[in-house]
């Protein structure tokens, strides 16, 4: 499993969520995201877009700090697409409880949920690979 494809694959999923994060905090409910939804100007929902989206630009910023050493990272690794894997879990429950949001929001919850047992398991390969590479005992010439 290669690191360089892991690193690939998750600077760009960094940052795309740090431009939908980025656009949450700026725009709140009248984010390019949510325009399809026709989302009311409410205080309290607008006040919680953008928190939400400056949670996705600190979990996206940490995301980037990790990528150089993805393979020892383990541990924020793990948080960051947990915290991930947790909002994909309260998108399934809305779907449930409220209605399908529009489209945008159903490709996020398919990044959020299945997709993120499988990164952690590749970055689990990646770290493990290292650690043999690292206790290999060197052969003589």
């Amino acid at each position: 499993m290669s690191r360089t494809w892991l690193q690939i694959i998750n600077g760009l999923l960094a940052i795309l969520t740090l431009a939908l994060g980025a656009s949450s905090m700026a725009f709140g409910a009248k984010s390019p995201i949510y325009a399809s939804a026709e989302i009311p100007s409410l205080p309290v929902l607008d006040s919680n877009l953008r928190f939400f989206g400056g949670m996705g630009v600190g979990l996206a910023l940490a995301l980037l700090w990790i990528l150089p050493t993805i393979e020892q990272r383990t541990v924020i690794f793990r948080v960051i697409w947990l915290a991930a894997f947790i909002g994909g879990l309260g998108r399934i429950l809305s779907f449930f409880l409220v209605g399908s949001p529009p489209l945008p929001l159903l490709v996020f919850t398919v990044l959020e949920v299945p997709a993120v047992p499988l990164l952690l398991y590749w970055q689990s390969q990646v770290a493990k690979a290292k650690r043999s590479a690292v206790f290999q005992p060197k052969q003589p010439l």
